[in-house]
């Protein structure tokens, strides 16, 4: 029995959201909920009553700072953190696992705990599972973690298996030195960014009995699409009845999005430690104090916001007190983020429970993040601002990781194969997985299609070039065509400034592409064109496909090319041809809409921390032998129990999916 009494009132239909409510022993939290940090027993530059003014219905406190400074005893002394900072609502004390993440050079891990010097007074500290329950039973915290070992998000399988491993073992050990105490205790989720290891430690987790679970190991390296699979994977499989917590994120559209997958939990730095800097969560996006723009502004922070700061202060006053260095502009727009974080979590509660959460969603999506965008931007070319321009255009920047480049949208924060070498990922999981050298091999007056959706630095493109490039001409029998569809060309064209780091380009191909929307070999054996432009629309220009490079953005950046009636359109152009289709995501959303669309489903390849990818093949295709591996009717049964079974863009009141996916033969007898 949980510690919690935990009550799930609400689902939203077609999405995970929910809301729920639970009781600890200082009162009832309504979710989802947003826990402002509180990490040494107080939120830097909060009062108490303007937390308690904001609605916030738990704090999170740290128990490695508090271990170091002020202690056990004095927490003994006074009966507990609430009485010690004056707080009679709940507090969840972190175990200080990412603490000892964050000091990788100051400590040393071992199987009883990690030891390390106290940055207080230097002396050595060995924190184990049993000390840090014993110092959250001295704070005297509602809710209690379980330490865990975090590592970053993006580290090798080896690493990430061995500290979930760990995980598991601590995990055992915190609950029984938490004994019969009335505290609420979490254990936490591992695997970094591997989806097959993150359910593995799901499922060892959700074994033992903790009052909730949290999915730990996040905003941590990996991009943003990684953390919103990764948290979709581990939901999808969280008991329904108990609490779950997103640890360290994030952004105000970070929530929205994890709210979506099915989380009730979250704590983040963000709210204040933004403020600090002058940049402020508003209804209309982000915006920045910094900026002269706001100088002589009379208009408040946030028009809709009713908080103490929006309802007192002009901008112009808020920058005014930033540029005079006043301790009072970090405090009154933390009141203001922290005032608009809870508001926010009120209202998607809201929504969730009168049945509009997806049309809630869908509005928000684009508004909370955006950037400030007020006045005219402040121009200042330094030299380190011109290298640094040279790494961006347009909506795309360069990151670089060992020697090789990658794209990021710093709109949406996704990074092109931000885990593998993008050349290695396209050759397994397009190349080769679609088996394009001995295609080639047969002769066919015909020439291949393929179609390579989403150029963006391309990679996949040039895989396949390469891949033919390479064939001696007597076993080169066909013609290949590749036609590659963008919408944004900044992409390819940031790249081509650095071959350094994009070694794939170091050809005269892209650069002929971008001039004439055409390459070929000399023979014409093999022929590059350029559809620009939008896929929906410049498909229906292009020759139909035998083979479907499905590699544009994220449902989330990219998401009207990942429709159901986009894949409807799709199927009917292959409808006469034996199509495959190879894509990098095995979301369960996306399988249905290629299944409710006509296409034949079927298990990909590994793709770095992916366990699988997907391959659809048209019913011609699928006549023919591949030796694909059909999903079967254990998929099916684990997309009927998904709490996300809809198809991107279904229309509201529209189930004729339902029944395309359910009948469709192939899950037939």
């Amino acid at each position: 029995m949980s510690r919690l009494h935990f009550q799930l009132e609400a689902t939203a239909a077609g999405s995970r959201a929910r809301a729920a409510r639970f009781r600890t022993q200082h009162n009832e939290v309504l979710t989802p909920t947003f826990m402002p940090v509180g990490t040494h027993a107080s939120v830097r530059g909060q009062r108490r009553e303007d937390l308690l003014d904001s609605g916030a219905q738990v704090l999170l406190a740290n128990t490695y700072h508090l271990l170091l400074r002020p202690g056990p005893a004095l927490f003994e002394k006074f009966g507990g953190i609430h009485a010690f900072m004056n707080w009679p609502r709940s507090v969840l004390t972190d175990s200080g696992g990412f603490q000892i993440f964050s000091l990788p050079d100051s400590r040393n891990m071992g199987e009883d705990g990690a030891e390390f010097k106290s940055y207080v007074d230097n002396s050595t500290i060995c924190l184990s599972p049993e000390r840090s329950i014993a110092m959250q039973k001295s704070i005297g915290s509602d809710i209690m973690m379980a330490l865990d070992q975090c590592v970053p998000s993006t580290v090798d399988r080896a690493t990430a298996r061995h500290a979930m491993e760990l995980t598991h073992r601590w995990a055992q050990r915190s609950l029984e030195a938490r004994g019969d105490s009335p505290q609420a205790l979490f254990g936490i989720v591992q695997g970094a960014c591997y989806a097959d290891l993150r359910l593995e430690s799901a499922g060892a987790i959700t074994q033992l009995p903790f009052d909730g679970f949290a999915i730990g190991g996040l905003a941590v390296g990996e991009s943003v699409a990684e953390r919103e699979d990764c948290t979709a994977t581990v939901t999808e499989v969280l008991p329904a009845d108990k609490p779950r917590y997103l640890m360290g994120v994030g952004t105000t559209r970070d929530l929205l999005e994890a709210v979506h997958r099915g989380v009730d939990m979250f704590d983040c730095i963000l709210p204040t430690a933004l403020a600090a800097q002058g940049v402020a969560f508003t209804s209309q996006g982000r915006r920045d104090l910094r900026r002269g723009a706001y100088r002589t502004n009379e208009g408040a922070l946030d028009p809709s916001c009713s908080c103490p700061t929006c309802k007192s202060y002009s901008i112009a006053y808020l920058y005014h007190l930033r540029a005079t260095y006043d301790s009072q502009a970090t405090q009154l727009v933390g009141v203001h983020n922290l005032h608009f974080y809870m508001q926010l979590m009120r209202t998607m509660r809201q929504h969730i429970l009168a049945g509009t959460w997806l049309e809630f969603y869908r509005a928000q999506r684009d508004v909370l993040d955006a950037r400030d965008s007020y006045g005219p931007k402040t121009r200042l070319r330094t030299q380190a601002t011109r290298k640094a321009a040279n790494l961006k255009k347009g909506r795309y920047e360069i990151m670089v990781r060992d020697d090789i480049g990658r794209i990021r949208d710093t709109v949406s924060g996704e990074v092109m194969h931000s885990v593998n070498d993008p050349t290695e990922e396209a050759r397994s999981l397009y190349v080769e997985q679609s088996r394009l050298v001995e295609r080639l091999h047969v002769l066919d007056a015909t020439p291949l299609v393929i179609w390579d959706v989403g150029l963006g630095a391309a990679a996949n493109a040039m895989a396949a070039i390469n891949a033919v490039e390479s064939l001696p001409a007597e076993r080169l029998r066909r013609r290949l065509q590749v036609v590659s569809f963008e919408s944004d060309l900044d992409s390819l064209q940031l790249a081509l400034r650095h071959p350094r780091w994009f070694r794939h380009l170091r050809h005269a191909a892209p650069k002929q592409l971008l001039a004439n929307s055409r390459w070929s070999t000399a023979t014409g054996s093999l022929e590059w064109l350029l559809l620009a432009g939008d896929f929906t629309q410049r498909k229906h220009d292009a020759p139909v496909p035998d083979i479907v490079f499905f590699d544009p953005f994220s449902l989330k950046t990219d998401s009207a090319l990942w429709t159901l009636h986009a894949f409807q359109e799709l199927a009917e152009i292959c409808r006469h041809k034996a199509t495959e289709l190879f894509t990098y995501t095995y979301s369960t959303s996306v399988r249905a809409a290629l299944l409710a669309a006509g296409f034949f489903v079927a298990r990909g390849c590994a793709a770095g921390p992916k366990h699988e990818t997907t391959i659809a093949m048209s019913p011609l295709a699928r006549a023919l032998p591949h030796g694909r591996e059909l999903l079967g009717a254990e998929w099916l049964s684990k997309w009927q129990r998904s709490d996300a079974q809809a198809p991107l863009g279904a229309a509201a009141g529209d189930e004729t999916w339902r029944s395309a996916v359910t009948g469709h033969p192939q899950f037939g007898s």
